[in-house]
C-alpha cells in the first residue's frame, strides 16, 4: 500500500491503515506539516455545522473523538477545546440549517441572542446579528503538530516514510526515477492533484491569506471562541499560544501554483480583515499586525470532497479537494477512506471525479473575491 502526501488526509490515512495491518508506505517530498501545505500554519477550526448536510456533520463529530484519541497517544493537547461561534445575520440561512442538523444528530450547540454572544468576547458590536449560534464542544486544531503527530504515529505503527518526487506512472508511482509497485495506491496531494492528474481532477487552488494581530490577554483562546461570519466570509480566532489572534477572509483568493508562489501577504488583504475587525470587535481596530501567512486552498466546484477510483487503474484512488474545510476531518475521513479499499464501503457519487455543480456551501457563502 502506498499512500502518497503526507499531509492531513494522506497521513490520516497511513496511520489508520497502518494500526490495521496494512503495509503503509508513506511518500512526501516535504516533512509533513511544511510551510507550503494546506495542513501547514498554525491553527485550524474544528467544527460540526455545514448546513443541513448531516454527512459532514457526523464525519466532523467522529473526527473530534478521534483526535482525542491521537492526542491521547501523542501526549499533548492537539485540539482546544474553545468554542466555534457562528455569527448569523438571517433567521433562515446556514446557520439555522445547521442548528436543525446537529440537534438531529445529537450534536450539542446553543442559540445565543447577540448580546448575550457578546459576552464571550472582550469587545463585540452585534450590528446586523440575528442570532448566533454556539457550538461549545468545538474549537481549534493545532494544524503542524497533529498533522506531524498523525505521521509519527502511522511511523509507529510500522508504516514506512520515504522522501522523494512522486508522480504517477500507469497504475505505480514513480519517486525520483525509481518505480514503486504496490496493490492499492492513494493519491493526496491536496493543492498538488491538479497538476498531477490534468485530464481528470477538477480543482481550484487559491491564494489565502491569514493575519495575526496583537492583542491584550483577555483575547487569548480560551476563552474566547473561534468565530465565523459565514455570509460575509471571515473567520478567526484569539491569540492561541501566543502567536497572536488569528484573523482571516474565506473567499476564494486569485489562482496560485502551490510551487513557485510567492509567500508573502498583500496590504490591501490585511486592510480588509482589519477593516471587519473594527466593524464586528471594535477594539481590535488597531491592534498592531505582528505576523501573517499565505497558504492554499484547493477546491472541487461543489465544495465536496474528492474520494474515487482512477477510471483506468484498478487499486489506484485520487483523494482530495478538502482545503478550507477538510482538515478538521482528517482521521474520520481515513476510516472512510480505509472502507472503500477494503470493499466494506462502495464510492459515493457526489465525491466522484465527474462533472459537479457549482454549490457552494460548505464554508462560505461567498466564493470568489468581489
Amino acid at each position: 500500500m502506498v499512500v502518497v502526501g503526507a499531509g492531513v488526509f494522506g497521513a490520516s490515512l497511513a496511520r489508520e491503515l497502518a494500526g490495521t495491518g496494512w503495509d503503509v508506505t508513506l511518500v512526501d517530498r516535504f516533512p509533513p506539516g511544511h510551510v507550503r501545505a494546506a495542513s501547514g500554519g498554525e491553527s485550524r477550526l474544528i467544527r460540526c455545522s455545514h448546513g443541513g448536510d448531516r454527512w459532514y456533520a457526523r464525519s466532523a463529530r467522529r473526527a473530534r473523538e478521534l483526535w482525542r484519541e491521537v492526542e491521547a497517544e501523542a501526549g499533548r493537547e492537539l485540539l482546544v477545546e474553545a468554542g466555534v461561534l457562528w455569527l448569523a445575520r438571517r433567521e433562515n440561512g446556514w446557520e439555522a440549517e445547521s442548528e436543525r442538523a446537529l440537534r438531529a444528530e445529537g450534536i450539542p450547540v446553543e442559540r445565543l441572542v447577540p448580546d448575550e454572544a457578546g459576552r464571550l468576547f472582550p469587545s463585540f458590536d452585534p450590528d446586523g446579528l440575528a442570532f448566533c449560534l454556539l457550538e461549545p464542544e468545538a474549537g481549534v486544531l493545532r494544524a503542524k503538530e497533529a498533522t506531524a503527530a498523525l505521521a509519527q504515529q502511522a511511523q509507529a505503527r510500522g508504516a514506512r516514510f520515504l522522501g522523494g518526487t512522486a508522480r504517477p506512472a500507469d497504475a505505480d508511482v514513480e519517486i525520483d526515477g525509481a518505480r514503486l509497485a504496490a496493490d492499492r495506491v492513494v493519491w493526496a496531494c491536496g493543492a498538488w492533484l491538479a497538476g498531477l492528474f490534468p485530464s481528470l481532477v477538477q480543482l481550484e487552488v487559491t491564494r489565502q491569506e491569514n493575519f495575526f494581530f496583537g492583542a491584550p490577554l483577555a483575547w487569548a483562546t480560551p476563552p474566547v471562541p473561534a468565530w465565523i461570519d459565514y455570509e460575509e466570509a471571515f473567520y478567526g480566532l484569539g491569540d492561541l499560544d501566543g502567536r497572536g489572534l488569528k484573523a482571516a477572509s474565506d473567499r476564494e483568493g486569485d489562482p496560485i501554483d502551490p510551487d513557485s508562489a510567492t509567500r508573502l501577504t498583500s496590504p490591501g488583504e490585511e486592510q480588509s480583515v482589519r477593516s471587519y475587525l473594527g466593524r464586528r470587535f471594535p477594539a481590535l481596530g488597531d491592534a498592531p499586525a505582528v505576523g501573517s501567512h499565505v497558504c492554499q486552498y484547493s477546491l472541487t466546484p461543489d465544495t465536496n470532497f474528492l474520494i474515487a477510483p482512477h477510471p483506468e487503474h484498478e487499486g489506484v484512488w485520487i483523494v482530495g479537494g478538502g482545503s478550507g474545510h477538510g482538515f478538521k476531518h482528517g482521521p474520520a475521513l481515513a476510516r472512510y477512506v480505509a472502507s472503500l479499499l477494503d470493499g466494506r464501503e462502495l464510492p459515493d457519487e457526489r465525491f466522484g471525479l465527474g462533472p459537479r455543480g457549482k454549490r457552494r456551501n460548505l464554508r462560505s457563502a461567498v466564493s470568489v473575491r468581489g
